[in-house]
């Protein structure tokens, strides 16, 4: 018998998304021996009944809670049976059998972890594989006006840059997209699952910066899948926007909640407090910007008040991001 995989994807009141999905994976499995785990995140609609009509093969489990991503994915390793774990999202579209795919070429190969190419609607291609940074210093790229500063100083002196655009074939990353991340479930059993201090954003960094220390990851480009990116954290926060450049409203608190707790547990509380003051000295510098900018009648960025007011709630969380001990940090 040959190895089993376990595609484990997290449901919040998306059920067509999840059904669309569900949709590519069941009519593309070919020889593929696998289980489907979908994990509900108390989303108090019709996602079960709807789901499991049309696909009673799939194992349904029912969070009490809106957990988020980490805590329900560990829900969904927990009971899988794979001796792979893929983590899926419910706004992903399998194309030509790339699931099977990459999973073949996964398990001949020495890597613990791995990804595909991730596409944009419109099959454009979307970032599914990074770098690390020294401090994790690609977390301040997105801040208004700042962020361009830096990346045109990176340009200049030669930077490599933190992502892979375009992995057209087999490239090794310290990091890859949540999206679809595929893993080998005997290596968690040394790094761990995921940490559960955190809600959304972020997680599946934190997680391959430990994983790779006991292993390679690679995105395997030759594979792609498209992925709706936003589409159910945007319902979730009534937000707009893709990645991670919104930092405006709640879910942009979300995000840098999230990645300032990631930056505390990967590189510690000196390169923490770096980032709390860079963020926190782009207020003035983006109330200037947006002023001359509306002057000029340029492109604007987001609301200055809302950015502010997330920076004054990061002050907020900082003394308990800095003791580092077991919270949960959702701001939902």
């Amino acid at each position: 018998m040959g190895s089993v995989l376990s595609i484990v994807i997290v449901n919040y009141k998306t059920p067509e998304l999840l059904c669309n999905c569900l949709n590519t994976v069941f009519n593309q499995v070919g020889n593929l021996l696998f289980e489907v785990i979908v994990v509900d995140n108390h989303s108090e609609d019709n996602s079960r009944e709807h789901v499991l009509t049309r696909f009673p093969e799939v194992r349904w489990i029912q969070m009490s809670y809106n957990a988020g991503f980490a805590r329900a994915n560990n829900e969904g390793i927990r009971q899988s049976k794979g001796e792979v774990v893929l983590l899926l999202n419910s706004d992903t579209l399998n194309q030509d059998n790339a699931i099977a795919g990459c999973f073949q070429a996964f398990i001949r190969s020495d890597y613990v972890a791995c990804g595909v190419q991730l596409l944009n609607a419109d099959l454009s291609p979307q970032i599914s594989g990074n770098y690390f940074m020294r401090g994790g210093l690609n977390n301040l790229l997105p801040l208004p006006y700042i962020g361009n500063f830096i990346k045109w100083l990176g340009n200049l002196v030669n930077v490599k840059k933190p992502h892979v655009p375009d992995a057209s074939a087999e490239t090794v990353v310290d990091w890859i997209n949540g999206a679809f991340l595929m893993v080998k479930k005997e290596v968690t059993h040394e790094a761990g699952l995921m940490d559960e201090d955190f809600f959304l954003y972020a997680e599946e960094a934190e997680w391959c910066a430990r994983l790779g220390k006991f292993g390679r990851l690679a995105i395997f480009g030759q594979f792609r899948v498209i992925h709706l990116q936003g589409e159910t954290s945007n319902a979730t926060f009534r937000s707009s926007g893709k990645g991670y450049y919104n930092l405006y409203d709640r879910k942009g608190l979300q995000i840098m909640l999230s990645n300032f707790v990631r930056i505390r547990k990967q590189f510690g509380t000196g390169w923490l407090l770096l980032h709390l003051f860079v963020y926190t000295a782009t207020v003035p510098v983006f109330m200037m910007g947006r002023l001359l900018s509306a002057i000029a009648g340029q492109r604007r960025y987001g609301s200055v008040q809302g950015f502010a007011a997330n920076v004054l709630r990061l002050w907020r969380y900082a003394p308990r991001i800095i003791r580092n001990r077991p919270y949960f940090y959702k701001v939902l």
